[in-house]
Protein backbone atom coordinates (compact mmCIF):
# COMPACT_ATOMS: atom_id res chain seq x y z
CA UNK A 1 0.00 0.00 0.00
CA UNK A 2 1.52 3.03 -1.28
CA UNK A 3 -0.91 4.89 0.60
CA UNK A 4 -1.52 3.09 4.82
CA UNK A 5 -4.26 3.98 6.93
CA UNK A 6 -4.52 2.00 10.14
CA UNK A 7 -7.90 0.84 11.57
CA UNK A 8 -7.92 0.23 15.05
CA UNK A 9 -9.85 -2.27 16.43
CA UNK A 10 -12.72 -0.41 17.96
CA UNK A 11 -13.05 1.67 14.96
CA UNK A 12 -13.27 -1.19 12.71
CA UNK A 13 -15.83 -3.27 14.99
CA UNK A 14 -17.53 -0.15 14.82
CA UNK A 15 -17.55 -0.09 10.90
CA UNK A 16 -17.76 -3.84 10.15
CA UNK A 17 -21.50 -3.62 12.73
CA UNK A 18 -22.94 -1.56 10.40
CA UNK A 19 -23.26 -5.00 7.99
CA UNK A 20 -25.02 -7.91 8.45
CA UNK A 21 -21.66 -9.93 8.01
CA UNK A 22 -21.37 -11.51 11.27
CA UNK A 23 -18.44 -10.56 13.87
CA UNK A 24 -14.78 -9.89 13.22
CA UNK A 25 -13.13 -12.79 13.18
CA UNK A 26 -9.21 -11.72 12.29
CA UNK A 27 -7.97 -8.42 10.13
CA UNK A 28 -4.56 -8.10 8.19
CA UNK A 29 -3.28 -5.78 5.85
CA UNK A 30 -2.30 -6.35 2.28
CA UNK A 31 1.21 -4.89 0.62
CA UNK A 32 -0.03 -5.13 -2.66
CA UNK A 33 -2.08 -2.11 -4.77
CA UNK A 34 -0.81 1.32 -4.55
CA UNK A 35 -3.38 3.61 -3.98
CA UNK A 36 -5.69 2.41 -1.55
CA UNK A 37 -5.26 0.64 2.03
CA UNK A 38 -6.56 -2.79 1.50
CA UNK A 39 -7.23 -5.07 4.22
CA UNK A 40 -8.19 -8.87 4.09
CA UNK A 41 -11.23 -8.80 6.41
CA UNK A 42 -12.40 -12.63 7.91
CA UNK A 43 -15.63 -12.57 10.01
CA UNK A 44 -17.79 -15.14 11.23
CA UNK A 45 -19.93 -15.69 8.09
CA UNK A 46 -17.69 -14.88 5.16
CA UNK A 47 -14.33 -13.48 4.28
CA UNK A 48 -14.26 -9.61 2.63
CA UNK A 49 -11.93 -6.58 1.11
CA UNK A 50 -11.98 -3.69 3.68
CA UNK A 51 -10.68 -0.46 0.96
CA UNK A 52 -9.94 3.04 2.40
CA UNK A 53 -9.87 5.25 -0.65
CA UNK A 54 -6.69 7.63 -0.44
CA UNK A 55 -5.96 10.63 -1.77
CA UNK A 56 -5.28 9.97 -4.99
CA UNK A 57 -8.85 8.72 -5.43
CA UNK A 58 -11.66 11.08 -5.96
CA UNK A 59 -14.40 10.86 -3.75
CA UNK A 60 -16.75 11.96 -6.29
CA UNK A 61 -15.74 9.00 -8.80
CA UNK A 62 -16.27 6.23 -5.77
CA UNK A 63 -19.79 5.65 -7.01
CA UNK A 64 -18.83 4.87 -11.01
CA UNK A 65 -16.35 2.72 -9.55
CA UNK A 66 -18.55 0.85 -7.04
CA UNK A 67 -21.84 1.01 -9.46
CA UNK A 68 -19.44 -0.54 -12.36
CA UNK A 69 -18.72 -3.58 -10.02
CA UNK A 70 -22.31 -4.21 -8.98
CA UNK A 71 -23.32 -3.85 -12.84
CA UNK A 72 -20.67 -6.06 -14.23
CA UNK A 73 -21.95 -8.86 -10.92
CA UNK A 74 -25.55 -8.58 -12.62
CA UNK A 75 -24.06 -9.04 -16.08
CA UNK A 76 -22.73 -12.02 -14.89
CA UNK A 77 -18.74 -11.00 -14.84
CA UNK A 78 -17.16 -12.22 -12.16
CA UNK A 79 -15.32 -9.55 -10.11
CA UNK A 80 -15.56 -8.50 -6.33
CA UNK A 81 -18.76 -6.29 -5.61
CA UNK A 82 -19.35 -3.95 -3.04
CA UNK A 83 -21.30 -4.87 0.11
CA UNK A 84 -24.72 -2.67 0.65
CA UNK A 85 -24.76 -1.94 4.97
CA UNK A 86 -27.64 -1.91 6.92
CA UNK A 87 -28.46 1.13 5.54
CA UNK A 88 -28.44 0.14 2.27
CA UNK A 89 -25.17 2.50 1.29
CA UNK A 90 -21.85 1.01 0.02
CA UNK A 91 -20.08 3.78 0.41
CA UNK A 92 -19.26 4.82 4.18
CA UNK A 93 -16.26 7.08 6.03
CA UNK A 94 -13.61 5.06 8.63
CA UNK A 95 -10.90 7.09 9.79
CA UNK A 96 -11.54 10.16 7.85
CA UNK A 97 -11.30 8.19 4.82
CA UNK A 98 -14.23 7.10 2.43
CA UNK A 99 -14.59 3.09 2.84
CA UNK A 100 -16.23 0.57 1.46
CA UNK A 101 -16.00 -3.33 1.78
CA UNK A 102 -15.97 -5.49 -1.04
CA UNK A 103 -16.52 -9.24 -1.54
CA UNK A 104 -13.35 -11.49 -1.81
CA UNK A 105 -12.92 -12.96 -4.93
CA UNK A 106 -11.12 -16.52 -4.93
CA UNK A 107 -7.92 -16.74 -7.21
CA UNK A 108 -4.16 -15.50 -8.03
CA UNK A 109 -3.01 -13.68 -10.34
CA UNK A 110 -0.21 -15.08 -12.22
CA UNK A 111 3.75 -14.47 -11.46
CA UNK A 112 4.55 -15.83 -14.26
CA UNK A 113 2.28 -15.54 -17.29
CA UNK A 114 1.14 -18.35 -20.12
CA UNK A 115 -0.23 -18.15 -23.14
CA UNK A 116 -3.04 -19.70 -21.81
CA UNK A 117 -3.80 -16.97 -19.38
CA UNK A 118 -3.48 -14.48 -22.40
CA UNK A 119 -6.33 -16.07 -24.22
CA UNK A 120 -8.36 -16.32 -20.92
CA UNK A 121 -8.18 -12.93 -20.41
CA UNK A 122 -8.68 -11.95 -24.27
CA UNK A 123 -12.05 -13.40 -23.79
CA UNK A 124 -12.88 -11.73 -20.22
CA UNK A 125 -12.14 -8.15 -21.74
CA UNK A 126 -14.61 -8.76 -24.47
CA UNK A 127 -17.16 -9.83 -22.27
CA UNK A 128 -16.54 -6.90 -20.00
CA UNK A 129 -16.57 -4.13 -22.55
CA UNK A 130 -19.82 -6.11 -23.56
CA UNK A 131 -21.70 -6.12 -20.58
CA UNK A 132 -20.48 -2.25 -20.03
CA UNK A 133 -22.33 -1.20 -22.96
CA UNK A 134 -25.72 -0.98 -20.60
CA UNK A 135 -24.11 1.14 -17.76
CA UNK A 136 -25.40 4.45 -18.12
CA UNK A 137 -22.59 6.11 -15.95
CA UNK A 138 -19.85 7.80 -17.72
CA UNK A 139 -16.28 8.69 -16.59
CA UNK A 140 -13.84 10.33 -18.84
CA UNK A 141 -10.33 8.98 -19.02
CA UNK A 142 -7.99 11.42 -16.23
CA UNK A 143 -5.05 9.88 -17.83
CA UNK A 144 -5.89 10.44 -21.25
CA UNK A 145 -4.24 11.86 -24.57
CA UNK A 146 -4.90 15.10 -23.19
CA UNK A 147 -3.23 14.76 -19.98
CA UNK A 148 -0.25 13.20 -20.58
CA UNK A 149 1.55 16.32 -21.69
CA UNK A 150 0.39 18.13 -17.96
CA UNK A 151 1.51 15.08 -16.09
CA UNK A 152 4.91 14.68 -18.42
CA UNK A 153 5.67 18.86 -17.08
CA UNK A 154 5.40 18.22 -13.46
CA UNK A 155 8.25 15.58 -14.02
CA UNK A 156 10.52 17.04 -16.93
CA UNK A 157 12.74 18.98 -14.40
CA UNK A 158 14.11 15.80 -13.13
CA UNK A 159 13.20 12.58 -15.71
CA UNK A 160 17.10 12.84 -16.62
CA UNK A 161 17.84 10.91 -13.19
CA UNK A 162 16.01 8.36 -14.57
CA UNK A 163 18.09 8.42 -18.16
CA UNK A 164 19.63 10.78 -20.00
CA UNK A 165 18.26 11.10 -22.95
CA UNK A 166 14.10 10.61 -21.91
CA UNK A 167 12.87 14.38 -21.51
CA UNK A 168 14.07 14.36 -25.12
CA UNK A 169 11.74 11.05 -26.33
CA UNK A 170 9.02 11.28 -24.03
CA UNK A 171 8.64 14.89 -25.34
CA UNK A 172 8.86 14.02 -29.08
CA UNK A 173 6.73 11.09 -28.73
CA UNK A 174 3.76 13.09 -26.88
CA UNK A 175 3.76 15.77 -29.76
CA UNK A 176 3.73 12.52 -32.17
CA UNK A 177 0.30 11.27 -30.31
CA UNK A 178 -1.00 14.98 -29.75
CA UNK A 179 -1.00 15.22 -33.79
CA UNK A 180 -1.73 11.30 -34.67
CA UNK A 181 -4.54 10.30 -32.37
CA UNK A 182 -7.66 8.86 -33.71
CA UNK A 183 -10.95 9.79 -33.46
CA UNK A 184 -14.05 7.73 -33.31
CA UNK A 185 -13.50 4.67 -32.79
CA UNK A 186 -16.15 2.41 -30.65
CA UNK A 187 -15.84 3.27 -26.98
CA UNK A 188 -17.59 2.85 -23.72
CA UNK A 189 -16.38 1.35 -20.52
CA UNK A 190 -12.71 0.02 -20.05
CA UNK A 191 -10.84 -0.96 -17.06
CA UNK A 192 -7.68 0.56 -18.44
CA UNK A 193 -5.57 -0.88 -15.65
CA UNK A 194 -6.00 -4.59 -16.28
CA UNK A 195 -2.46 -5.74 -15.41
CA UNK A 196 -1.78 -9.56 -14.70
CA UNK A 197 -1.93 -8.45 -10.62
CA UNK A 198 -5.59 -7.58 -11.42
CA UNK A 199 -6.56 -10.88 -12.84
CA UNK A 200 -7.03 -13.88 -10.82
CA UNK A 201 -6.98 -17.47 -12.03
CA UNK A 202 -7.74 -20.93 -10.50
CA UNK A 203 -5.65 -23.60 -12.19
CA UNK A 204 -5.45 -22.37 -15.91
CA UNK A 205 -9.10 -20.69 -15.75
CA UNK A 206 -9.82 -17.17 -15.29
CA UNK A 207 -11.83 -16.62 -12.37
CA UNK A 208 -12.29 -12.95 -12.23
CA UNK A 209 -10.64 -9.08 -12.00
CA UNK A 210 -10.08 -6.78 -9.82
CA UNK A 211 -9.62 -3.12 -8.87
CA UNK A 212 -11.51 -1.01 -11.08
CA UNK A 213 -10.18 2.44 -9.97
CA UNK A 214 -9.01 3.35 -13.24
CA UNK A 215 -12.27 2.31 -14.73
CA UNK A 216 -13.37 5.19 -17.36
CA UNK A 217 -15.20 5.78 -20.84
CA UNK A 218 -12.38 5.50 -23.57
CA UNK A 219 -11.88 3.62 -27.22
CA UNK A 220 -12.27 -0.48 -26.72
CA UNK A 221 -8.93 -0.56 -28.60
CA UNK A 222 -7.06 1.20 -26.44
CA UNK A 223 -8.21 -1.17 -23.36
CA UNK A 224 -6.62 -3.97 -25.54
CA UNK A 225 -3.65 -1.92 -26.26
CA UNK A 226 -2.85 -1.78 -22.36
CA UNK A 227 -3.17 -5.41 -22.03
CA UNK A 228 -0.87 -6.34 -24.77
CA UNK A 229 1.83 -4.31 -23.52
CA UNK A 230 1.01 -5.38 -19.73
CA UNK A 231 0.81 -9.26 -20.80
CA UNK A 232 2.74 -10.00 -23.82
CA UNK A 233 5.98 -8.43 -23.17
CA UNK A 234 8.72 -10.97 -21.44
CA UNK A 235 10.61 -10.44 -18.97
CA UNK A 236 13.62 -9.43 -20.89
CA UNK A 237 11.70 -6.90 -22.95
CA UNK A 238 11.02 -9.07 -25.93
CA UNK A 239 7.59 -8.98 -27.57
CA UNK A 240 5.58 -12.52 -27.41
CA UNK A 241 3.57 -12.34 -30.60
CA UNK A 242 2.20 -15.75 -29.55
CA UNK A 243 0.49 -14.18 -26.24
CA UNK A 244 -0.73 -11.12 -28.56
CA UNK A 245 -2.49 -13.54 -31.03
CA UNK A 246 -4.07 -15.39 -28.65
CA UNK A 247 -5.67 -12.73 -26.44
CA UNK A 248 -6.89 -10.31 -29.45
CA UNK A 249 -8.07 -13.38 -31.48
CA UNK A 250 -9.95 -14.65 -27.86
CA UNK A 251 -11.08 -10.92 -27.83
CA UNK A 252 -12.48 -11.22 -31.12
CA UNK A 253 -14.64 -14.05 -30.70
CA UNK A 254 -16.91 -12.35 -28.43
CA UNK A 255 -16.74 -8.92 -29.69
CA UNK A 256 -14.88 -8.11 -33.18
CA UNK A 257 -13.15 -4.99 -33.98
CA UNK A 258 -13.27 -2.72 -37.15
CA UNK A 259 -10.57 -2.37 -39.70
CA UNK A 260 -10.22 0.93 -38.17
CA UNK A 261 -9.47 -0.35 -34.58
CA UNK A 262 -7.30 -2.83 -35.83
CA UNK A 263 -5.13 -0.23 -37.52
CA UNK A 264 -5.59 1.96 -34.62
CA UNK A 265 -4.16 -0.33 -32.65
CA UNK A 266 -0.45 0.01 -32.91
CA UNK A 267 -0.54 4.27 -32.02
CA UNK A 268 -3.10 3.09 -29.42
CA UNK A 269 -0.14 0.16 -27.63
CA UNK A 270 2.27 3.82 -27.96
CA UNK A 271 -0.18 5.93 -25.94
CA UNK A 272 -0.46 3.14 -23.66
CA UNK A 273 3.08 2.91 -23.30
CA UNK A 274 3.31 6.41 -22.50
CA UNK A 275 0.87 6.82 -20.29
CA UNK A 276 2.19 4.16 -17.71
CA UNK A 277 5.68 5.53 -18.51
CA UNK A 278 4.48 8.73 -17.02
CA UNK A 279 2.46 7.62 -14.30
CA UNK A 280 5.71 5.06 -13.29
CA UNK A 281 7.84 8.49 -13.36
CA UNK A 282 5.67 10.36 -11.42
CA UNK A 283 5.30 8.07 -8.72
CA UNK A 284 9.29 6.98 -8.90
CA UNK A 285 10.09 10.89 -8.52
CA UNK A 286 7.62 11.10 -5.80
CA UNK A 287 7.71 7.92 -3.58
CA UNK A 288 6.18 8.76 -0.23
CA UNK A 289 9.71 7.99 2.27
CA UNK A 290 8.32 4.75 4.31
CA UNK A 291 6.17 3.17 1.99
CA UNK A 292 5.49 -0.09 1.72
CA UNK A 293 5.05 -0.71 -1.78
CA UNK A 294 8.67 -0.01 -4.08
CA UNK A 295 7.55 2.19 -7.71
CA UNK A 296 7.86 0.26 -10.33
CA UNK A 297 10.42 1.01 -13.04
CA UNK A 298 9.58 3.50 -15.55
CA UNK A 299 11.89 2.45 -17.76
CA UNK A 300 10.31 -0.92 -18.16
CA UNK A 301 7.93 1.05 -20.48
CA UNK A 302 10.56 2.75 -22.36
CA UNK A 303 11.55 -0.15 -23.79
CA UNK A 304 7.91 -0.91 -24.70
CA UNK A 305 7.26 2.07 -26.29
CA UNK A 306 10.46 1.55 -28.45
CA UNK A 307 8.96 -1.13 -29.95
CA UNK A 308 6.07 0.06 -30.86
CA UNK A 309 7.43 2.84 -32.33
CA UNK A 310 8.97 -0.01 -34.71
CA UNK A 311 5.82 -1.24 -35.25
CA UNK A 312 3.82 -0.79 -38.58
CA UNK A 313 0.70 -2.47 -38.89
CA UNK A 314 -1.09 -4.93 -36.79
CA UNK A 315 0.54 -7.73 -38.38
CA UNK A 316 3.22 -7.53 -35.39
CA UNK A 317 0.62 -8.65 -33.09
CA UNK A 318 -0.01 -11.67 -35.13
CA UNK A 319 -2.95 -10.66 -36.61
CA UNK A 320 -3.81 -10.17 -40.49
Amino acid sequence: MADYTEVSDEELIDFVGAYDIGEVVSFKGIAEGVENSNYLLQTTVGTYILTLYEKRVRKSDLPYFLGFMEHLAAQGIDCPTPLHGNDGTTLRTLCGRPAAIITFLKGMWPRRIQPQHCAGLGTALAQLHMAGASFNMYRKNDLSIKDWRPLYDTCVARAHEIAESLPRIVSTEIEFLEANWPRGLPSGVCHADLFPDNVFFIGDKLSGMIDFYFACNDFFAYDLGICINAWCFERDGSFNVTKARLMLSNYRKVRDFSDHELQALPLLARGSAVRFLLTRLYDWLNHPEGALVKPKDPLEYLGILQFHQQVCNPSAYGLE
